[in-house]
C-alpha cells in the first residue's frame, strides 16, 4: 500500500508540472486565431500575453489595417492580457528595437517562449529566430509545415468566422476585400493563391470562434486603396514573380 501511494504521489507530481510560459504574437487574423486555439486546446503553453504591433499614427494593426479598438475587443474576448508594440516610422530598425524592449520586460517575468502562427515562409522564420536568439528567447511555430488547405478547412469546421481586411492586388481584385472566409471563399480562390494567404495574398480579421468568450461586433466601412510597388515570389507554390501595385483595405468599424 505504501508503494502504491508513493507511486501515485510521484505520478501526480509529474502530471501537475506547470506549462512553460509564453507570449503569443497576435495579428488578429485567422492564422493567429487558429494557432492560439491549438496552443490552448492542446495545453502546449501557458499564454501570459498576446503581443501585437500597432501603427501609432493611425491606431491600427500594422499591415492588416484593423482599428486598435477592435484589437482591444479581441483581446478582451480571449481573456488574455494584451501587449502592444507601437511603431511610428515603420522601419525594421524601429520595429526590432521596440519589439526587443517589450520582450525583455516579459523575459524578466520568466517568459522565454514566443509563439508565431507562421506556416511555411522559411526566411521569415529564420528572421524571427535570429532576433529572439539575441535576447535569449525562443521562437515557437505550432502550425509549421501544416497543409494550408487542411488548416483553413479545419478553421471553418471549428466554428471560427473571419473576413478579409487587406487584399494584395497582385493576387486578388478589390471585390475580395470584406469577404467572409468560408467554404465558398476557398473554392473561388484563384489557383495561384494559397488557401491561407500565407504569401501575403490577403489578411483577415477573426471575430468569432472557440477562443472568444463573445462575438466581436463590427460593421463594414469603406474600401481604401494604398499604392505600393514591390515584387514578390514564393518558392513553394508560385514559380513566377508577382508585382504588387497596392493593397485594398476594408475598414471595419466597432459596434
Amino acid at each position: 500500500m505504501l508503494f502504491v501511494k508513493s507511486y501515485l504521489s510521484k505520478k501526480n507530481s509529474i502530471t501537475m508540472q506547470p506549462l512553460p510560459k509564453a507570449i503569443f504574437c497576435w495579428s488578429g487574423g485567422k492564422d493567429s486565431a487558429y494557432c492560439l486555439y491549438k496552443v490552448l486546446s492542446e495545453k502546449l503553453f501557458d499564454v501570459k500575453y498576446l503581443l501585437t504591433t500597432v501603427n501609432n499614427e493611425f491606431k491600427r494593426i500594422s499591415m492588416h489595417g484593423v482599428r486598435e479598438a477592435l484589437l482591444d475587443m479581441q483581446a478582451e474576448a480571449t481573456g488574455i492580457p494584451l501587449l502592444k508594440v507601437r511603431i511610428s516610422e515603420s522601419t525594421n530598425q524601429e520595429y526590432e528595437q521596440q519589439m526587443e524592449t517589450v520582450l525583455l520586460k516579459a523575459k524578466a517575468e520568466g517568459i522565454e517562449q514566443v509563439i508565431f502562427g507562421d506556416i511555411f515562409l522559411e526566411d521569415l522564420r529564420v528572421y524571427r529566430e535570429n532576433n529572439l536568439a539575441k535576447i535569449g528567447m525562443k521562437a515557437i511555430f505550432p502550425l509549421w509545415k501544416t497543409d494550408t488547405a487542411f488548416l483553413i478547412s479545419d478553421f471553418i469546421k471549428q466554428g471560427f468566422k473571419s473576413v478579409t481586411c487587406c487584399i494584395n492586388d497582385g493576387y486578388l481584385t478589390e471585390d475580395w476585400a470584406g469577404k467572409e472566409i468560408n467554404k465558398q471563399f476557398i473554392e473561388q480562390l484563384p489557383h495561384n493563391v494559397d488557401p491561407c494567404g500565407e504569401n501575403g495574398e490577403y489578411h483577415s480579421f477573426c471575430y468569432e470562434g472557440p477562443i472568444f468568450k463573445k462575438k466581436i461586433a463590427f460593421t463594414g466601412g469603406e474600401k481604401v486603396y494604398k499604392s505600393l510597388e514591390i515584387k514578390t515570389s514564393n518558392d513553394c507554390t508560385l514559380p513566377d514573380a508577382v508585382v504588387t501595385k497596392g493593397f485594398w483595405f476594408y475598414d471595419l468599424i466597432p459596434r
